[in-house]
């Protein structure tokens, strides 16, 4: 095993992870200074932008060279009807989280793709590793306010558990660089399945939380959180 690629997809994996933890403690920042509702909206429907721009520019395409129609489509559906069902069940119970959800599904899976790229396409795989790090920044920012919405919880608590998810991150990006180089259908159908999953989590819970109608800027948000992440594509080229 190359030992140097393989903590190079760890280091660069916690990097991006490390984002998670630092947007929840922003969102924590702004919580105690009272942050404008529009910013706090923007905030979410940015990360709501950068999470459809993971679908786009980073999952769908990447998994789609690997799988057939069939089972692309069926991986793609699956995900979406499985966290259907995952939301319903949060719901019914009165927990929260559907935010957190889409940024694990966004994380893990793009972690993983760090390192089964690095072996082949290092350039690539740094420049994801830094989108990564961009688009988790507002997603563990509406993420935190979506865990701690309405609940008597200590936000530092939940910033360290975020710091704990976040560790996650090398885990999978291990997974990748040592199992699945040389199988791009697994890893393929895994993005594929996350990118339903994260696809019915924006439609359902992140646009219907961030919007505010008593103004119009939050929806911008979403359009410079896609911008963010087609930034990053044409980057990487």
């Amino acid at each position: 095993m190359d030992l140097g690629g393989f903590w190079s997809a760890i280091l660069l994996a916690l990097m991006a992870g490390s984002a998670m933890p630092l947007g929840a403690a922003l969102a924590l920042s702004a919580t105690c200074r009272k942050l404008p509702r529009v910013a706090t909206h923007g905030i979410m429907a940015f990360g709501g932008g950068a999470l459809l721009a993971a679908i786009a520019m980073v999952l769908v395409p990447h998994a789609r060279e690997d799988l057939s129609m069939g089972v692309a489509l069926a991986a793609f559906a699956g995900g979406g009807v499985v966290f259907f069902v995952v939301d319903r069940c949060l719901a019914a119970s009165g927990a929260r989280g559907a935010s957190l959800l889409a940024m694990l599904l966004d994380f893990l899976p793009e972690a993983m793709a760090i390192g089964a790229m690095l072996t082949a396409q290092t350039k690539q795989a740094i420049l994801l590793a830094a989108l990564i790090f961009l688009q988790n920044l507002p997603e563990g920012f509406a993420a935190f306010r979506d865990v701690v919405k309405g609940r008597r919880i200590h936000g530092g608590r939940i910033v360290l558990f975020f710091a704990g998810l976040a560790l996650l991150g090398p885990v999978c990006a291990a997974l990748g660089f040592s199992f699945l180089t040389d199988m791009p259908d697994v890893l393929g159908f895994i993005m594929m399945f996350a990118a339903g999953g994260i696809l019915y989590l924006i439609f359902q819970d992140i646009a219907p939380a961030s919007h505010d109608g008593r103004t119009w800027l939050p929806a911008l948000g979403a359009v410079l959180g896609f911008t963010l992440g087609l930034a990053g594509d044409l980057w990487i080229g």
